[in-house]
């Protein structure tokens, strides 16, 4: 039995796919949207982040509509979560302390990105627990790389 769950942790139906960039020069700008980047050890080149398991942030896709129902919108934009990169068809817990590749990049899931205070600003009253367990994820830099819109998500 205990082979058999590893083999069905391991295995996934489909590949990701990276959805939307986004870049913050500094901690409170606004969110550029990117269509390709470099995500070196520090992070996305061009956003304020830093080397270590904070470098990146990601989030799923299919948790938008979850979040946007959650805190009464229609719709949420990417870029009023904050997040660095929006990725589709892959269950990212699943993939939680493990590595991921993106394009020619190598990153590694380290822990759950909890929302911050600024979610009752962008979304509104109970916006910070809109999404609480939908907020995504942090990651460190193993292999640098360019990285694409449309680009194959899948676990290494």
């Amino acid at each position: 039995m205990k082979g058999q769950l590893a083999e069905m942790m391991a295995r996934h139906a489909v590949p990701g796919r990276l959805e939307w960039i986004g870049v913050r020069a500094e901690r409170h700008a606004p969110v550029d949207i990117v269509e390709t980047v470099e995500l070196i050890e520090t992070g996305l080149v061009g956003d304020h982040a830093r080397a270590g398991k904070r470098a990146v942030t990601l989030i799923q896709a299919e948790h938008l509509p979850v979040i946007a129902a959650l805190s009464g919108h229609a719709h949420i934009a990417p870029e009023q979560l904050r997040r660095n990169l929006v990725v589709s068809g892959l269950n990212l817990l699943a993939i939680r302390k493990g590595p991921l590749r993106i394009g020619e990049a190598i990153i590694d899931l380290q822990g759950p990105c909890p929302p911050c205070s600024r979610m009752e600003t962008e979304l509104g009253p109970g916006g910070y627990n809109a999404m609480r367990g939908h907020g995504g994820w942090y990651a460190s830099v193993i292999r640098p790389g360019r990285i694409s819109s449309g680009a194959v998500v899948k676990p290494v």
